[in-house]
């Protein structure tokens, strides 16, 4: 996943003279209409279309465009955008994001959007697929072909292609100076390298947790804020390919219903950044988990020793900025999803029931 994100990234952040800047080139131009950078500054509203894993990258999206670039964002199940009208104006903003670019569902968002002439962009991973054809404009994530079903480096991709089109809009829309951009960049270019020497630690201790793990039937994760998408795709991965039954919930929300299915022994997963402006919130959820006696799982700060006596794990996150956190923060969900299902001996790449495109309805 670092290579994958340093691809991502090539060729797109310049420094020039201690300046900053972003270089997308689905940015530039719309074909006899006016540049597609325009129409997302002026734009009324960014509607984003997508399913499973990319519909998580899409919420990091609301959180990135809503708090950066200050435009109003709705992120919708494409499966169930295309069977109800929407509204949607001109000025609008439809962002497709798919790995495979042929998702069907996706699709059909994407033509009911041109239909109301609203502008289209669309961020995938196969080059010349589908949904690069079909929308207006877009990027490529170039993370390479991802051959497992459960989508792992392309869900990073997407998220680190989301920051770098916010970062380009809200620059433009001077709801960030250039002296901010440039932390943001300078922090983003630093992701990678964080990630690639966080690894081999942590797959060792994902490794560790696996085997006290490998057993439960169910699984609770839990997150607040930008971290929600991350605990809802830490869920599905590890329902993906574990078979585990797995449940993502806002950890502040626990208390209105989901703290009935919390027992003995249950592994709670919960992200508990001191960013977050929740994060009281979130001690207080893990102390209700520990009081029911639940196995705990804590994925926080470098140097946080809030949890220490808590937990039965506590996963150290490196530092960076808090728009930047879940490309880090989902990693060592992945790894323990992948070793568990490796110790419970299902079948990684290709999962059963599932495809790794669904063409179909």
């Amino acid at each position: 996943q670092p290579n994958a994100l340093r691809n991502a990234l090539r060729g797109r952040l310049h420094c020039e003279d201690g300046k900053w800047s972003i270089k997308l080139g689905g940015l530039e131009k719309v074909e006899g209409q006016s540049g597609t950078l325009d129409r997302m500054i002026n734009a009324k509203r960014i509607i984003i279309a997508a399913c499973g894993t990319s519909a998580h990258s899409g919420l990091i999206a609301k959180y990135a465009f809503e708090g950066l670039a200050e435009l109003p964002v709705e992120v919708e199940y494409a499966s169930e955008f295309r069977y109800r009208r929407p509204i949607i104006y001109p000025e609008d903003v439809i962002i497709a994001i798919s790995q495979s670019g042929e998702t069907a569902d996706t699709l059909e968002a994407i033509k009911i959007a041109q239909e109301h002439k609203a502008l289209t962009f669309g961020i995938v991973n196969v080059v010349g697929s589908s949904i690069a054809r079909l929308t207006d404009a877009g990027v490529y994530l170039h993370a390479g072909p991802e051959i497992g079903v459960a989508s792992t480096k392309a869900f990073t991709g997407q998220v680190i292609m989301i920051l770098l089109v916010a970062l380009q809009v809200a620059f433009h829309r001077k709801t960030i100076s250039q002296e901010q951009l440039n932390t943001y960049c300078e922090e983003l270019e630093k992701v990678p390298t964080l990630m690639e020497e966080w690894l081999a630690p942590l797959a060792a201790q994902a490794t560790l947790m696996a085997k006290y793990f490998r057993l439960a039937n169910n699984a609770i994760f839990c997150g607040c804020g930008i971290q929600l998408p991350v605990a809802l795709e830490g869920a599905l991965k590890l329902k993906e390919i574990s078979y585990i039954h797995a449940e993502g919930f806002s950890a502040a929300e626990v208390k209105h219903g989901p703290l009935t299915l919390i027992r003995n022994f249950i592994p709670c997963v919960v992200i508990a950044m001191k960013s977050d402006p929740a994060y009281e919130a979130i001690q207080a959820t893990v102390e209700e988990f520990r009081s029911k006696d639940a196995a705990l799982v804590i994925l926080t700060d470098v140097g946080n020793t809030d949890f220490d006596e808590i937990a039965n794990f506590v996963i150290h996150c490196p530092h960076t900025k808090t728009e930047f956190e879940p490309l880090l923060t989902a990693v060592p969900l992945q790894l323990l999803s992948y070793h568990i299902a490796k110790m419970r001996g299902c079948e990684i790449d290709q999962p059963r029931n599932l495809a790794k495109s669904v063409t179909v309805e």
